[in-house]
This record gives C-alpha cells, structure tokens and sequence, in this order.
C-alpha cells in the first residue's frame, strides 16, 4: 500500500498535486478539506459543527477528524493506497493516523512537504477565493489559518523526520517541475 501524507501551508498546492499524485499513481484521495465542505453543503450535524470551527479559523477536534477518515478510508475498495490531504495538522493526529493505519496492518510511506514563502502562499489564496467564491479565503481568515499553521502544524515536520518519513519538495516552479520532484521522491519507495 502506498500511503502519502501531503503537507503544507493552505495555499501550497496539496490539491493541485494530489490529483496528479492520484492520476500517476492509482490510489485514493482523502481531502479532510473537501470531505467537510460537502459534509457542510449537505447541512448534517457534522457539517454544522465543523463550520463553527472553520469559519472561526480554527482545526476540528481529532476525534472528529479520525472518525470521518476512517470511514472514508474503510470505504475504499481494492485500494492501492492513499493521498491523505489536509491531514495530519498535528502531533497528536499523526500520532491517531499511524494507530489507525497499524490497525488496518498499513503505514504512511511518505510525507510530502510542499514548502511555499508565505508571501506567496498569501497571493495565491486570495486569487482562489476571488475565482472559486470559497469564504475562507479571506485575508484575515487566511492570517488567522497561517498563524494556526506555523504554531500547531509546522511541528510534524520534524516528528516525521524522526519517522524516518519526510521529504522537502519545493513548493514554488511550475506544477510540472513540482509535481516531477514529488514522482522522483515516490518513486524511490
């Protein structure tokens, strides 16, 4: 099984890589980000929890967030593995992710850090919310999810060099140079 875990700040093109990870490589896709926004379009009491945290800028509680993935994992079928994006977002959900694929006699087999400036990473997700009508991509809320980011996310860096799983990617070039550095890295598996 070939599980990645995708990393980086909102705006650094886990999205946008995932789908061609997914394209390339045959197995799932798991967007916490995507799962909650239809969750929250189809009005369920899940839904309305986690738009509380959301459009407060905040992480949902782990729980919350292991349970959705595990059924969503559980769901697949014959999967090759899976793309895990927009999470872990700590220690502790890194810490629940591995329990809960040790379970299931599985492992992250690598974790992509897209590493994009913050200036950028700014710009860019103005210019998504200004196309795409999403209402976190705000100014302040996206101050608020970078702040989040650099205090509670930015430390799995480090627990998963100590995993032995960690692989820097830069996050600036084009998607293609980009996208060629994370199949390099992948491919060595």
């Amino acid at each position: 099984m070939l599980n990645i875990v995708i990393f980086g700040a909102p705006g650094s093109g886990k999205g946008t890589q995932s789908a061609r990870i997914v394209e390339k490589y045959g197995i799932n896709h798991i967007s916490t980000g995507d799962v909650l926004r239809a969750e929250i379009k189809a009005g369920t009491e899940l839904g309305k929890t986690a738009k509380g945290y959301i459009d407060q800028g905040q992480l949902l509680p782990d729980e919350l967030i292991i349970d959705i993935l595990a059924s969503t994992l559980d769901s697949f079928q014959d999967s090759k593995g899976v793309i895990f994006d927009g999470f872990p977002r700590t220690i502790a959900q890194a810490e629940a992710l591995k329990v809960m694929l040790a379970e299931r006699g599985q492992e992250v087999s690598i974790m992509l850090d897209l590493d994009v400036p913050e200036d950028e990473l700014m710009t860019r997700l103005i210019k998504r919310g200004q196309e795409s009508g999403r209402a976190d991509d705000n100014e302040e809320t996206i101050k608020k999810r970078l702040v989040v980011y650099h205090s509670q996310t930015s430390p799995l860096i480090d627990w998963y060099k100590q995993e032995g799983k960690y692989q820097h990617i830069q996050g600036l070039g084009t998607m293609e140079g980009i996208f060629a550095e994370i199949a390099e890295a992948i491919d060595k598996l």
